[in-house]
């Protein structure tokens, strides 16, 4: 296994050597278009063969030499394996949509010395979120991804975009500040920030602070994985971006946020003490949330609504703390990250040939592009979660999961996931109907949309329908990840001969094994 560990750091090295020559030759657009489609592809690759090595057993890499807790370690389990592999298939795809986007426009949308670079340390920023073995990488892997969407998400500064943008950074910033005064107060508690040393210290300081402790940094992802009431940013943000970059916002920002509550809750916090306050907020953000998606009339925010909904499906499985829960909210992240972006490049390309995403202008495109309508429908259908999609197969495992559970406040969840399942299929048929089935505007320009662009959101749906057919093997992994952070082996692969479990800080440790041989 340790003939492998060289390809942890590949997802980061990869987009960020890219990034540097990108910019470098920020003159020719064409090198830097093969860059980047060179190294998404790579990463894609490294991250499909971590996928498959990570599930013999977690791959760890200490950089520079330094071993945990010390050094700054690079952990690639079946959890963050998994979570790579299928946010590379999605970035690799989004950039050649946007390269054929690009090409359509004269790249006037995609400002190519900026947005290729940027787009690269997006990538980085995520699979370095992914891999960080410590509190504080973490936070600088969603300061990298945030530094870089700033830039995309004001692409061609226009005045709407540069509001939208203004709202997101001062949400990030605010999040940041907060995730950073958690680390600040965890060393102080502990005397580290290595979340495998902090697993075993965490139990033995004061509850009260272990409390406080975990409730910042629930907030700060919170905020970042927009869980209700911390959410009403994201509607206002992801619409006005360009149709590439809120799909791949779409599809991983908030992710990026879930992933996080999905590590600190089963290594950091496994008591489950804040299990019940997120699943008032689980249930809330999906009811709250699906209710903006039926109010909208603009199909770039109904799916921004809907977007938020789901997020809150996943909080309900990790807020179970079971190894049935988490395992369906593993696989639902999943699905959804492939889903909810490929809807939003739909969402452009429907742009593109009805001139508008506002559903009153919109209609009779089923007739003028079947494909298009077909593209559309399908992903749809797997958000809604109808069989045999595997949106259906995920909200199965957490309604599953959570009736296993059998508690009251888990029953409320169940039936407001079924609740907000029919409102999602309310929302999404109503936007089908006005936009493929109502009679076409007299004025509608004929556009012909760019193959690649098509055959892009093709590829993402897809690897939706993959999802289906592998849905077995891929349920089973994911529930071998769920046992693994169960049965915390993550420690063992970081920590490997143990680690320091018992007291605050090493000084503390060594005054107590002081005393212990005095007396």
């Amino acid at each position: 296994m340790n003939d492998y560990t060289w390809l942890v750091p590949l997802p980061v090295v990869l987009p960020l050597t890219g990034a540097g020559l990108a910019l470098a030759l920020w003159r020719h657009g064409r090198a830097q278009r093969v860059i980047t489609l060179v190294a998404l592809t790579l990463t894609l690759v490294a991250s499909c063969l971590l996928l498959v090595l990570a599930d013999s057993g977690p791959l760890v890499v200490d950089v520079g030499g330094w071993s945990s807790p010390v050094g700054i370690s690079l952990v690639a389990d079946r959890l963050s394996s998994l979570m790579l592999a299928i946010s590379s298939a999605v970035t690799l795809a989004v950039l050649v949509y946007s390269l054929a986007q690009g090409f359509a426009d004269g790249d006037e949308e995609t400002p190519v010395a900026i947005y290729h670079p940027s787009y690269l340390v997006l990538a980085a920023g995520v699979a370095i979120a992914f891999l960080a073995g410590d509190l504080f990488n973490l936070y600088v892997g969603f300061e990298v991804l945030l530094a870089a969407s700033y830039v995309l998400i004001t692409l061609t500064g226009t005045a709407e975009r540069v509001r939208s943008g203004t709202i997101y950074i001062v949400v990030a910033l605010l999040s940041s500040v907060i995730f950073l005064l958690a680390i600040g107060l965890t060393y102080s508690a502990t005397g580290t920030v290595n979340m495998a040393q902090l697993a075993q210290r965490l139990p033995d300081i004061d509850p009260g602070v272990s409390l406080v402790l975990q409730l910042l940094l629930l907030l700060a992802f919170g905020i970042k994985a927009a869980i209700f009431p911390l959410s009403a940013w994201l509607p206002d943000s992801y619409p006005t971006a360009p149709a590439p970059v809120t799909a791949v916002f779409a599809g991983l920002l908030t992710k990026v946020g879930v992933y996080a509550i999905i590590r600190i809750q089963t290594l950091l916090f496994p008591e489950g003490r804040a299990d019940d306050l997120l699943m008032w907020a689980a249930l809330a953000t999906m009811v709250v949330g699906i209710l903006g998606a039926v109010a909208q009339n603009d199909i770039k925010r109904l799916l921004s609504f809907t977007l938020v909904s789901h997020i809150g499906f996943m909080i309900f499985g990790i807020a179970l703390s079971s190894e049935a829960g988490v395992a369906a909210a593993i696989f639902y992240v999943v699905h959804h990250i492939t889903v909810q972006t490929t809807l939003f490049l739909v969402a452009g390309l429907i742009e593109r040939r009805g001139g508008t995403t506002s559903l009153d202008q919109l209609g009779g495109l089923a007739k003028i592009a079947p494909v298009l309508a077909i593209l559309f429908f399908v992903p749809a259908m797997n958000l809604a979660g109808i069989p045999p999609f595997s949106g259906f197969l995920g909200k199965t495992g957490l309604l599953q999961a959570g009736v296993t559970s059998g508690t009251p406040l888990a029953y409320a969840l169940v039936a407001g996931g079924v609740v907000t399942s029919l409102l999602t299929l309310y929302a999404l048929v109503k936007a089908w109907n006005k936009a493929f089935w109502q009679t076409a505007p007299a004025d509608v320009p004929v556009v012909r949309l760019p193959r690649a662009m098509v055959g892009s959101a093709g590829a993402l749906v897809l690897l939706g329908i993959s999802l289906t057919v592998v849905a077995g093997p891929l349920y089973a992994y994911t529930e071998r990840a769920s046992h693994d952070l169960r049965a915390r082996i993550y420690i063992e692969a970081v920590l490997p001969e143990g680690g320091r479990g018992s007291g605050v800080s090493d000084d503390v440790a060594g005054e107590e094994t002081q005393g212990e041989e005095t007396q």
